[in-house]
Protein backbone atom coordinates (compact mmCIF):
# COMPACT_ATOMS: atom_id res chain seq x y z
CA UNK A 1 0.00 0.00 0.00
CA UNK A 2 2.53 2.73 0.71
CA UNK A 3 4.49 1.50 -2.58
CA UNK A 4 1.32 2.45 -4.06
CA UNK A 5 1.00 5.86 -2.62
CA UNK A 6 4.23 7.00 -3.23
CA UNK A 7 3.91 5.73 -6.57
CA UNK A 8 0.75 8.05 -7.25
CA UNK A 9 2.48 10.84 -5.55
CA UNK A 10 5.61 10.43 -8.18
CA UNK A 11 3.55 10.37 -11.17
CA UNK A 12 1.27 13.70 -9.71
CA UNK A 13 4.74 15.01 -9.15
CA UNK A 14 5.92 14.00 -12.70
CA UNK A 15 2.36 15.37 -14.15
CA UNK A 16 3.01 18.61 -12.41
CA UNK A 17 6.97 18.74 -13.95
CA UNK A 18 5.32 18.49 -17.19
CA UNK A 19 2.69 20.66 -17.35
CA UNK A 20 4.56 23.40 -15.29
CA UNK A 21 2.84 24.76 -11.79
CA UNK A 22 0.60 27.37 -13.05
CA UNK A 23 -0.78 30.37 -11.80
CA UNK A 24 -1.07 29.98 -8.29
CA UNK A 25 -0.14 26.89 -7.99
CA UNK A 26 2.02 25.89 -5.09
CA UNK A 27 5.91 25.48 -6.27
CA UNK A 28 7.60 22.13 -5.20
CA UNK A 29 9.73 22.24 -1.51
CA UNK A 30 13.69 22.27 -2.56
CA UNK A 31 15.39 19.68 0.03
CA UNK A 32 18.83 20.95 1.72
CA UNK A 33 22.01 20.30 0.75
CA UNK A 34 23.70 17.56 2.50
CA UNK A 35 27.70 17.39 3.21
CA UNK A 36 30.52 16.33 1.62
CA UNK A 37 34.15 16.03 1.63
CA UNK A 38 36.88 16.87 -0.93
CA UNK A 39 38.22 13.42 -2.76
CA UNK A 40 41.00 15.02 -3.73
CA UNK A 41 42.83 18.56 -5.25
CA UNK A 42 46.19 17.82 -7.34
CA UNK A 43 44.78 15.81 -9.94
CA UNK A 44 41.83 17.58 -10.13
CA UNK A 45 42.45 19.03 -13.62
CA UNK A 46 43.07 15.31 -15.25
CA UNK A 47 40.07 13.99 -14.07
CA UNK A 48 37.79 17.14 -14.89
CA UNK A 49 39.78 17.28 -18.08
CA UNK A 50 37.30 19.33 -20.56
CA UNK A 51 38.10 20.69 -24.35
CA UNK A 52 36.97 23.83 -23.81
CA UNK A 53 38.80 24.51 -20.96
CA UNK A 54 41.91 24.84 -20.01
CA UNK A 55 43.03 24.75 -16.26
CA UNK A 56 45.84 27.12 -15.59
CA UNK A 57 46.69 26.27 -11.70
CA UNK A 58 45.19 23.73 -9.70
CA UNK A 59 46.92 24.07 -6.23
CA UNK A 60 45.87 23.24 -2.26
CA UNK A 61 45.10 26.53 -0.21
CA UNK A 62 45.72 25.96 3.62
CA UNK A 63 43.35 27.86 5.89
CA UNK A 64 43.91 31.43 6.24
CA UNK A 65 42.93 34.93 5.29
CA UNK A 66 42.43 35.65 1.70
CA UNK A 67 42.58 39.66 0.39
CA UNK A 68 39.76 40.93 -1.73
CA UNK A 69 39.89 44.95 -2.24
CA UNK A 70 41.26 46.90 0.78
CA UNK A 71 40.26 44.48 2.84
CA UNK A 72 40.76 40.63 3.69
CA UNK A 73 38.36 37.82 4.79
CA UNK A 74 39.24 34.27 6.71
CA UNK A 75 38.79 31.71 4.38
CA UNK A 76 38.82 27.67 5.08
CA UNK A 77 41.42 24.94 3.51
CA UNK A 78 40.49 24.76 0.13
CA UNK A 79 41.68 23.62 -3.40
CA UNK A 80 42.32 26.73 -5.94
CA UNK A 81 41.65 25.88 -9.64
CA UNK A 82 41.97 28.86 -12.33
CA UNK A 83 41.58 28.40 -15.94
CA UNK A 84 40.07 29.57 -18.92
CA UNK A 85 37.24 28.68 -20.92
CA UNK A 86 36.60 29.03 -25.23
CA UNK A 87 39.70 30.94 -26.11
CA UNK A 88 39.35 32.53 -29.61
CA UNK A 89 40.86 35.46 -31.80
CA UNK A 90 37.95 37.29 -32.80
CA UNK A 91 37.71 38.19 -36.20
CA UNK A 92 36.24 41.59 -36.05
CA UNK A 93 39.29 43.06 -34.04
CA UNK A 94 41.77 40.50 -33.86
CA UNK A 95 42.10 40.31 -30.45
CA UNK A 96 42.26 36.97 -28.10
CA UNK A 97 39.14 36.50 -25.72
CA UNK A 98 38.52 33.85 -23.31
CA UNK A 99 36.49 33.60 -20.25
CA UNK A 100 38.85 33.21 -17.32
CA UNK A 101 37.53 32.08 -13.58
CA UNK A 102 39.01 30.97 -10.57
CA UNK A 103 37.06 28.04 -8.41
CA UNK A 104 37.54 27.46 -4.30
CA UNK A 105 36.63 23.86 -3.19
CA UNK A 106 36.35 23.98 0.12
CA UNK A 107 37.53 20.86 1.93
CA UNK A 108 34.57 20.37 4.32
CA UNK A 109 31.92 21.10 1.86
CA UNK A 110 28.25 22.26 2.48
CA UNK A 111 26.69 20.78 -0.52
CA UNK A 112 26.40 24.32 -1.94
CA UNK A 113 27.76 25.87 -5.42
CA UNK A 114 27.71 29.65 -5.14
CA UNK A 115 28.34 32.18 -8.56
CA UNK A 116 29.94 34.86 -7.58
CA UNK A 117 28.55 37.43 -10.34
CA UNK A 118 31.43 40.13 -9.97
CA UNK A 119 30.78 43.89 -11.16
CA UNK A 120 31.30 46.90 -13.27
CA UNK A 121 32.76 46.36 -16.71
CA UNK A 122 33.89 42.50 -15.55
CA UNK A 123 37.60 41.54 -16.93
CA UNK A 124 39.44 41.09 -13.57
CA UNK A 125 38.61 37.46 -11.84
CA UNK A 126 38.41 38.78 -8.14
CA UNK A 127 39.22 35.70 -5.61
CA UNK A 128 36.24 33.65 -5.29
CA UNK A 129 34.65 34.23 -1.97
CA UNK A 130 31.26 35.03 -2.67
CA UNK A 131 29.37 37.94 -1.35
CA UNK A 132 26.65 37.45 1.22
CA UNK A 133 25.28 41.30 0.99
CA UNK A 134 25.74 44.90 2.07
CA UNK A 135 29.10 46.44 2.64
CA UNK A 136 32.03 45.33 4.72
CA UNK A 137 30.95 41.92 5.07
CA UNK A 138 32.43 39.98 7.81
CA UNK A 139 32.08 36.18 6.12
CA UNK A 140 31.83 34.96 2.86
CA UNK A 141 29.84 32.46 1.23
CA UNK A 142 33.21 30.19 1.09
CA UNK A 143 33.82 30.50 4.95
CA UNK A 144 30.23 28.44 5.19
CA UNK A 145 31.27 25.92 2.67
CA UNK A 146 30.19 26.58 -0.51
CA UNK A 147 32.28 25.86 -3.48
CA UNK A 148 32.57 29.22 -5.33
CA UNK A 149 33.03 30.54 -8.53
CA UNK A 150 34.40 33.70 -10.23
CA UNK A 151 35.37 35.15 -13.56
CA UNK A 152 35.99 37.83 -15.96
CA UNK A 153 32.73 37.79 -18.35
CA UNK A 154 35.32 36.82 -21.20
CA UNK A 155 37.48 39.85 -21.73
CA UNK A 156 40.76 41.00 -20.38
CA UNK A 157 40.01 43.89 -18.27
CA UNK A 158 43.22 45.93 -19.63
CA UNK A 159 40.84 46.42 -22.86
CA UNK A 160 38.69 48.44 -21.07
CA UNK A 161 35.15 48.75 -22.95
CA UNK A 162 36.70 48.54 -26.02
CA UNK A 163 35.92 44.60 -25.63
CA UNK A 164 32.54 45.96 -27.18
CA UNK A 165 33.97 46.06 -30.46
CA UNK A 166 33.72 42.26 -30.57
CA UNK A 167 29.96 40.78 -30.97
CA UNK A 168 30.70 37.91 -29.05
CA UNK A 169 32.52 39.81 -26.33
CA UNK A 170 29.62 41.92 -25.55
CA UNK A 171 27.33 38.63 -25.01
CA UNK A 172 29.48 36.79 -23.04
CA UNK A 173 29.69 40.07 -21.09
CA UNK A 174 25.94 39.98 -21.28
CA UNK A 175 24.51 36.35 -20.25
CA UNK A 176 26.72 33.84 -21.94
CA UNK A 177 29.73 33.64 -19.49
CA UNK A 178 27.60 32.83 -17.14
CA UNK A 179 25.41 30.29 -19.27
CA UNK A 180 28.62 28.75 -19.98
CA UNK A 181 30.37 28.73 -16.61
CA UNK A 182 27.14 27.25 -14.72
CA UNK A 183 27.86 23.77 -16.40
CA UNK A 184 31.32 23.98 -16.09
CA UNK A 185 31.63 24.38 -12.87
CA UNK A 186 28.97 21.62 -11.59
CA UNK A 187 31.03 19.50 -13.62
CA UNK A 188 33.95 20.37 -11.71
CA UNK A 189 32.13 20.08 -8.47
CA UNK A 190 31.16 16.63 -9.28
CA UNK A 191 34.61 15.31 -10.06
CA UNK A 192 35.59 17.00 -6.60
CA UNK A 193 33.64 15.44 -4.77
CA UNK A 194 32.28 12.73 -6.17
CA UNK A 195 28.49 14.22 -7.07
CA UNK A 196 27.26 17.51 -8.06
CA UNK A 197 25.97 20.26 -5.57
CA UNK A 198 22.73 19.45 -4.04
CA UNK A 199 21.56 23.29 -4.41
CA UNK A 200 23.53 26.09 -6.53
CA UNK A 201 22.88 29.65 -5.68
CA UNK A 202 24.09 33.07 -7.73
CA UNK A 203 24.85 36.15 -6.34
CA UNK A 204 26.37 39.92 -6.89
CA UNK A 205 25.64 43.96 -6.61
CA UNK A 206 25.29 46.09 -9.26
CA UNK A 207 25.87 44.32 -12.72
CA UNK A 208 26.52 41.34 -10.39
CA UNK A 209 23.34 41.67 -9.74
CA UNK A 210 22.14 42.43 -12.84
CA UNK A 211 23.95 38.87 -13.72
CA UNK A 212 22.09 37.60 -10.71
CA UNK A 213 18.69 38.67 -11.98
CA UNK A 214 19.44 37.78 -15.50
CA UNK A 215 20.40 34.26 -14.52
CA UNK A 216 17.12 34.06 -12.82
CA UNK A 217 15.57 34.99 -16.32
CA UNK A 218 17.52 33.00 -18.54
CA UNK A 219 19.29 29.88 -16.47
CA UNK A 220 16.70 29.55 -14.38
CA UNK A 221 17.10 25.66 -14.16
CA UNK A 222 20.40 25.95 -13.23
CA UNK A 223 20.24 27.72 -10.15
CA UNK A 224 17.97 27.63 -6.33
CA UNK A 225 18.31 30.55 -4.97
CA UNK A 226 19.24 33.91 -6.57
CA UNK A 227 20.65 37.12 -4.71
CA UNK A 228 20.30 40.25 -6.46
CA UNK A 229 22.34 43.71 -4.79
CA UNK A 230 21.53 47.08 -6.53
CA UNK A 231 20.72 45.38 -9.70
CA UNK A 232 21.66 47.21 -12.80
CA UNK A 233 19.22 45.10 -15.06
CA UNK A 234 18.54 48.44 -17.27
CA UNK A 235 22.14 49.12 -17.23
CA UNK A 236 22.29 50.62 -20.96
CA UNK A 237 19.66 53.10 -20.10
CA UNK A 238 20.97 53.72 -16.61
CA UNK A 239 24.33 54.83 -18.50
CA UNK A 240 22.32 57.02 -20.86
CA UNK A 241 21.17 58.71 -18.00
CA UNK A 242 24.35 59.09 -16.71
CA UNK A 243 25.26 61.42 -19.61
CA UNK A 244 22.09 62.65 -18.97
CA UNK A 245 23.10 63.81 -15.67
CA UNK A 246 26.37 65.13 -16.80
CA UNK A 247 25.28 67.15 -19.01
CA UNK A 248 22.61 68.51 -16.02
CA UNK A 249 25.23 68.73 -13.44
CA UNK A 250 27.44 71.22 -16.31
CA UNK A 251 24.59 73.57 -16.33
CA UNK A 252 24.86 74.35 -12.55
CA UNK A 253 29.28 74.13 -12.91
CA UNK A 254 31.04 77.07 -11.43
CA UNK A 255 33.91 75.90 -12.14
CA UNK A 256 35.93 74.28 -15.62
CA UNK A 257 38.13 71.83 -16.34
CA UNK A 258 42.30 72.45 -17.33
CA UNK A 259 40.56 71.37 -20.23
CA UNK A 260 37.91 74.24 -20.56
CA UNK A 261 34.90 71.64 -20.06
CA UNK A 262 32.71 72.28 -16.83
CA UNK A 263 33.73 70.95 -13.71
CA UNK A 264 30.96 68.84 -12.64
CA UNK A 265 32.30 68.65 -9.35
CA UNK A 266 31.99 72.24 -8.86
CA UNK A 267 28.23 71.94 -9.32
CA UNK A 268 27.33 70.83 -5.90
CA UNK A 269 29.84 71.62 -3.07
CA UNK A 270 29.69 68.56 -0.16
CA UNK A 271 28.25 70.95 2.07
CA UNK A 272 25.57 71.71 -0.25
CA UNK A 273 24.28 68.13 -0.36
CA UNK A 274 24.06 67.79 3.34
CA UNK A 275 21.95 70.32 3.26
CA UNK A 276 19.41 68.69 0.95
CA UNK A 277 19.58 65.55 2.82
CA UNK A 278 19.24 67.60 6.68
CA UNK A 279 15.98 68.71 4.79
CA UNK A 280 14.79 65.16 3.49
CA UNK A 281 15.75 64.36 6.76
CA UNK A 282 13.52 67.36 8.64
CA UNK A 283 10.53 66.56 6.29
CA UNK A 284 11.06 62.82 5.93
CA UNK A 285 12.94 61.41 9.10
CA UNK A 286 9.89 60.75 11.89
CA UNK A 287 7.53 59.03 9.45
CA UNK A 288 7.98 55.98 10.77
CA UNK A 289 7.66 57.17 14.51
CA UNK A 290 11.60 57.57 15.50
CA UNK A 291 13.96 60.77 14.02
CA UNK A 292 16.99 58.36 13.61
CA UNK A 293 18.59 60.04 10.35
CA UNK A 294 17.02 57.26 8.19
CA UNK A 295 13.88 57.36 6.29
CA UNK A 296 12.54 53.86 6.54
CA UNK A 297 9.14 54.97 4.59
CA UNK A 298 10.46 56.20 1.27
CA UNK A 299 7.28 56.18 -0.64
CA UNK A 300 5.74 58.81 1.58
CA UNK A 301 8.77 60.83 1.56
CA UNK A 302 8.77 61.08 -1.85
CA UNK A 303 5.12 62.91 -1.40
CA UNK A 304 6.31 65.06 1.27
CA UNK A 305 9.57 66.54 0.22
CA UNK A 306 9.81 69.51 -2.36
CA UNK A 307 12.72 69.98 -3.46
CA UNK A 308 11.87 73.77 -4.44
CA UNK A 309 10.06 75.11 -1.44
CA UNK A 310 12.05 72.73 1.67
CA UNK A 311 15.32 73.51 0.48
CA UNK A 312 16.17 77.66 0.17
CA UNK A 313 16.85 79.43 -2.70
CA UNK A 314 20.01 81.54 -2.92
CA UNK A 315 19.06 84.70 -3.64
CA UNK A 316 23.35 85.91 -3.68
CA UNK A 317 25.95 83.71 -3.53
CA UNK A 318 26.42 79.82 -2.73
CA UNK A 319 27.46 79.68 0.85
CA UNK A 320 26.01 75.96 2.36
CA UNK A 321 22.64 77.15 2.90
CA UNK A 322 20.64 77.41 0.11
CA UNK A 323 20.49 76.00 -3.78
CA UNK A 324 20.90 78.19 -6.87
CA UNK A 325 18.24 78.14 -9.14
CA UNK A 326 20.71 76.16 -11.47
CA UNK A 327 21.27 73.84 -9.07
CA UNK A 328 17.35 73.24 -8.20
CA UNK A 329 16.73 73.01 -12.44
CA UNK A 330 19.53 70.01 -12.41
CA UNK A 331 18.33 68.57 -9.13
CA UNK A 332 15.24 67.76 -10.15
CA UNK A 333 15.95 66.70 -13.98
CA UNK A 334 18.07 64.16 -12.51
CA UNK A 335 15.41 63.02 -9.74
CA UNK A 336 12.85 62.53 -12.03
CA UNK A 337 14.38 60.27 -14.83
CA UNK A 338 16.18 61.18 -17.69
CA UNK A 339 14.13 61.95 -21.02
CA UNK A 340 14.45 63.53 -24.30
CA UNK A 341 13.80 66.41 -25.81
CA UNK A 342 9.94 65.36 -26.06
CA UNK A 343 9.99 64.21 -22.19
CA UNK A 344 9.81 60.59 -23.35
CA UNK A 345 11.43 58.68 -20.34
CA UNK A 346 14.80 56.85 -21.17
CA UNK A 347 15.33 55.55 -17.82
CA UNK A 348 13.90 55.35 -14.48
CA UNK A 349 12.89 58.68 -11.71
CA UNK A 350 15.62 58.33 -8.59
CA UNK A 351 13.99 58.65 -5.12
CA UNK A 352 15.10 61.82 -2.57
CA UNK A 353 16.54 60.35 0.64
CA UNK A 354 19.40 61.23 3.16
CA UNK A 355 22.20 59.60 1.21
CA UNK A 356 22.55 62.54 -1.10
CA UNK A 357 25.34 63.48 0.76
CA UNK A 358 27.54 60.30 0.67
CA UNK A 359 30.89 60.17 -0.89
CA UNK A 360 29.59 57.48 -2.94
CA UNK A 361 26.46 59.39 -4.67
CA UNK A 362 29.12 62.22 -5.57
CA UNK A 363 31.72 59.63 -7.20
CA UNK A 364 28.94 58.11 -9.54
CA UNK A 365 27.23 61.32 -10.34
CA UNK A 366 30.14 63.72 -10.99
CA UNK A 367 33.19 61.52 -11.65
CA UNK A 368 32.26 58.25 -12.76
CA UNK A 369 29.65 59.53 -16.58
CA UNK A 370 33.56 61.28 -17.96
CA UNK A 371 35.26 57.75 -16.33
CA UNK A 372 33.22 54.49 -16.84
CA UNK A 373 29.71 55.22 -19.06
CA UNK A 374 30.97 57.35 -21.53
CA UNK A 375 33.36 54.56 -22.39
CA UNK A 376 30.70 51.77 -21.65
CA UNK A 377 28.23 53.71 -23.72
CA UNK A 378 30.52 54.26 -26.79
CA UNK A 379 31.85 50.84 -27.45
CA UNK A 380 29.39 48.25 -25.40
CA UNK A 381 26.02 49.56 -25.53
CA UNK A 382 25.78 51.60 -28.89
CA UNK A 383 25.21 49.65 -32.36
CA UNK A 384 27.18 50.75 -34.09
CA UNK A 385 29.82 51.66 -31.66
CA UNK A 386 30.17 54.98 -31.29
CA UNK A 387 34.42 54.58 -31.28
CA UNK A 388 35.44 57.47 -33.63
CA UNK A 389 34.14 60.37 -30.73
CA UNK A 390 36.13 62.26 -28.31
CA UNK A 391 36.39 60.41 -25.20
CA UNK A 392 35.20 60.64 -21.49
CA UNK A 393 33.51 63.85 -20.38
CA UNK A 394 33.66 65.47 -24.23
CA UNK A 395 31.59 62.21 -24.94
CA UNK A 396 29.02 62.44 -22.23
CA UNK A 397 28.18 66.09 -23.37
CA UNK A 398 28.03 66.05 -26.59
CA UNK A 399 26.02 62.79 -25.94
CA UNK A 400 21.98 63.50 -28.10
CA UNK A 401 19.23 61.96 -26.19
CA UNK A 402 17.77 62.03 -29.27
CA UNK A 403 19.82 61.12 -31.61
CA UNK A 404 22.12 58.61 -29.67
CA UNK A 405 20.01 56.93 -27.15
CA UNK A 406 18.05 54.95 -28.87
CA UNK A 407 21.25 53.12 -30.62
CA UNK A 408 20.49 51.07 -27.40
CA UNK A 409 18.42 49.56 -28.64
CA UNK A 410 19.66 48.57 -32.28
CA UNK A 411 21.37 45.92 -34.10
CA UNK A 412 23.08 45.85 -37.21
CA UNK A 413 26.15 44.09 -39.03
CA UNK A 414 27.76 41.73 -36.83
CA UNK A 415 25.73 43.26 -33.92
CA UNK A 416 22.89 41.43 -34.16
CA UNK A 417 22.08 41.19 -30.90
CA UNK A 418 21.00 45.06 -28.76
CA UNK A 419 22.68 46.37 -25.80
CA UNK A 420 19.14 46.06 -24.02
CA UNK A 421 18.81 42.62 -25.74
CA UNK A 422 22.16 40.87 -24.18
CA UNK A 423 22.22 42.61 -21.09
CA UNK A 424 18.68 43.02 -20.00
CA UNK A 425 16.89 39.99 -18.24
CA UNK A 426 14.27 38.59 -20.90
CA UNK A 427 10.87 39.76 -19.51
CA UNK A 428 12.10 40.33 -15.99
CA UNK A 429 8.83 40.34 -14.78
CA UNK A 430 8.07 37.24 -16.15
CA UNK A 431 9.78 34.42 -14.00
CA UNK A 432 7.00 31.15 -14.07
CA UNK A 433 10.25 29.16 -14.50
CA UNK A 434 12.15 30.29 -11.22
CA UNK A 435 8.41 29.94 -9.36
CA UNK A 436 7.48 26.75 -10.74
CA UNK A 437 10.97 24.74 -9.71
CA UNK A 438 10.99 25.82 -6.20
CA UNK A 439 13.88 28.22 -6.83
CA UNK A 440 13.61 31.49 -4.61
CA UNK A 441 14.72 34.95 -5.15
CA UNK A 442 15.79 37.92 -3.11
CA UNK A 443 16.70 41.41 -3.88
CA UNK A 444 18.11 44.30 -2.36
CA UNK A 445 18.73 48.07 -2.93
CA UNK A 446 20.19 50.92 -1.29
CA UNK A 447 17.46 53.44 -1.73
CA UNK A 448 20.29 56.57 -2.10
CA UNK A 449 22.38 54.32 -5.06
CA UNK A 450 23.00 57.23 -7.31
CA UNK A 451 23.61 55.09 -10.65
CA UNK A 452 21.00 52.77 -10.51
CA UNK A 453 17.74 53.82 -9.06
CA UNK A 454 15.73 51.95 -6.17
CA UNK A 455 12.83 53.22 -8.16
CA UNK A 456 13.14 51.17 -11.00
CA UNK A 457 13.58 47.98 -8.58
CA UNK A 458 10.26 48.57 -7.21
CA UNK A 459 8.71 49.08 -9.95
CA UNK A 460 10.34 45.74 -11.47
CA UNK A 461 8.61 43.87 -7.90
CA UNK A 462 4.98 45.64 -8.67
CA UNK A 463 5.18 44.47 -12.16
CA UNK A 464 6.61 41.33 -10.80
CA UNK A 465 3.25 41.13 -8.36
CA UNK A 466 1.12 41.73 -10.98
CA UNK A 467 2.10 39.25 -13.80
CA UNK A 468 2.19 36.62 -10.95
CA UNK A 469 -1.02 37.56 -9.68
CA UNK A 470 -0.27 39.34 -6.52
CA UNK A 471 1.75 36.04 -4.87
CA UNK A 472 5.29 37.38 -5.86
CA UNK A 473 5.84 37.07 -2.57
CA UNK A 474 5.87 33.15 -2.60
CA UNK A 475 9.29 33.30 -4.33
CA UNK A 476 10.90 36.93 -4.48
CA UNK A 477 11.21 39.63 -2.19
CA UNK A 478 12.61 42.62 -2.46
CA UNK A 479 14.35 44.69 0.58
CA UNK A 480 14.96 48.14 0.46
CA UNK A 481 17.95 49.52 2.48
CA UNK A 482 17.58 53.03 3.72
CA UNK A 483 20.08 55.78 2.91
CA UNK A 484 22.40 53.14 1.39
CA UNK A 485 24.57 54.26 -1.46
CA UNK A 486 25.59 51.93 -4.55
CA UNK A 487 25.49 48.58 -2.84
CA UNK A 488 27.34 49.89 0.47
CA UNK A 489 28.38 53.21 2.35
CA UNK A 490 26.33 56.46 3.03
CA UNK A 491 24.23 57.11 6.25
CA UNK A 492 22.92 53.75 6.72
CA UNK A 493 23.02 50.43 8.34
CA UNK A 494 24.46 48.33 5.55
CA UNK A 495 25.83 45.50 7.06
CA UNK A 496 23.94 42.30 6.53
CA UNK A 497 23.55 39.10 5.77
CA UNK A 498 21.26 38.01 2.65
CA UNK A 499 22.90 34.58 1.59
CA UNK A 500 21.62 33.07 4.78
CA UNK A 501 18.49 34.00 4.32
CA UNK A 502 18.03 33.19 1.26
CA UNK A 503 19.43 29.49 2.09
CA UNK A 504 16.89 28.97 4.90
CA UNK A 505 14.10 29.99 2.45
CA UNK A 506 15.38 27.65 -0.62
CA UNK A 507 15.97 24.87 1.77
CA UNK A 508 13.88 25.47 5.00
CA UNK A 509 10.88 26.59 3.51
CA UNK A 510 11.44 30.26 5.88
CA UNK A 511 10.30 33.23 3.76
CA UNK A 512 12.27 36.18 5.06
CA UNK A 513 9.92 38.71 7.15
CA UNK A 514 12.72 40.65 7.73
CA UNK A 515 16.86 41.09 7.66
CA UNK A 516 18.82 42.35 10.36
CA UNK A 517 20.94 44.73 9.17
CA UNK A 518 24.00 46.89 11.10
CA UNK A 519 25.72 50.06 11.58
CA UNK A 520 29.30 50.13 10.36
CA UNK A 521 30.49 52.34 13.11
CA UNK A 522 33.82 51.96 15.24
CA UNK A 523 34.51 48.00 15.74
CA UNK A 524 34.07 46.38 12.51
CA UNK A 525 36.74 45.00 10.23
CA UNK A 526 35.39 47.72 7.21
CA UNK A 527 34.01 50.91 8.97
CA UNK A 528 31.74 52.90 7.13
CA UNK A 529 32.83 56.97 7.67
CA UNK A 530 29.27 58.06 6.83
CA UNK A 531 27.63 56.38 9.69
CA UNK A 532 26.66 59.53 11.78
CA UNK A 533 29.06 60.32 14.43
CA UNK A 534 25.31 60.30 16.93
CA UNK A 535 24.45 56.67 16.32
CA UNK A 536 25.70 54.13 18.70
CA UNK A 537 28.28 51.94 17.02
CA UNK A 538 25.79 48.99 18.04
CA UNK A 539 22.73 50.01 15.98
CA UNK A 540 20.89 47.55 14.29
CA UNK A 541 17.90 48.36 12.02
CA UNK A 542 15.20 45.50 10.47
CA UNK A 543 15.34 45.52 6.46
CA UNK A 544 11.65 45.09 5.65
CA UNK A 545 10.08 43.21 2.57
CA UNK A 546 9.01 45.87 0.07
CA UNK A 547 6.10 47.25 0.44
CA UNK A 548 6.46 47.05 4.42
CA UNK A 549 8.33 49.25 5.91
CA UNK A 550 10.14 49.81 9.33
CA UNK A 551 8.60 51.27 12.42
CA UNK A 552 9.44 51.86 15.48
CA UNK A 553 6.99 49.98 18.17
CA UNK A 554 8.95 51.66 21.61
CA UNK A 555 12.41 50.65 23.55
CA UNK A 556 15.49 50.92 22.66
CA UNK A 557 15.96 53.59 19.54
CA UNK A 558 18.97 51.66 18.89
CA UNK A 559 17.73 47.94 18.30
CA UNK A 560 15.96 46.57 15.48
CA UNK A 561 13.98 44.74 18.55
CA UNK A 562 12.26 47.97 19.01
CA UNK A 563 10.91 47.80 14.93
CA UNK A 564 8.36 46.06 13.17
CA UNK A 565 7.24 45.53 9.41
CA UNK A 566 4.44 47.62 8.95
Amino acid sequence: MARLRFSALGLAAALAACSGAGPGAPAPRLSAAQPGSLLSCTDLAARAARPDTVYTQVAEVAAGPVTIGSTSLPAPAHCLVQGRMNERVSPVDGQRYAIGFEMRLPRAWNGRFFYQANGGLDGVVVPALGGIGGGGPVRSALEMGFAVISADAGHPGAMGPRFGLDPQARLDYGYNAVAQLTPMAKHLIAQAYGRGPDRSYIGGCSNGGRHAMVAAARSAAQYDGVLAGDPGFQLPKAAVAQLYGAQQYAKAASATTPGGQPDLQSAFTPAELQLVARRVLARCDALDGLADGIVSDLKACQARFRLDSDVPTCTGSRDGTCLAPAQKSALANVFAGARNSSGKPIYSSFPFDAGISGSNWREWKFASPATRDAGAVAFIFSTPPLADRPAGLPFALGFDMDRDAPLIDATGGPFRTSAMGFMAPPDAARLDALHDRGAKMIVYHGTSDPVFSADDTAAWYERLQSTHAGDAASFARYFPVPGMNHCAGGPATDQFDMLSALVDWVEQGRAPQSITASARGPGPGVVNAEVPADWSPRRTRLLCPYPRVAAYTGGDPEAASSFTCR
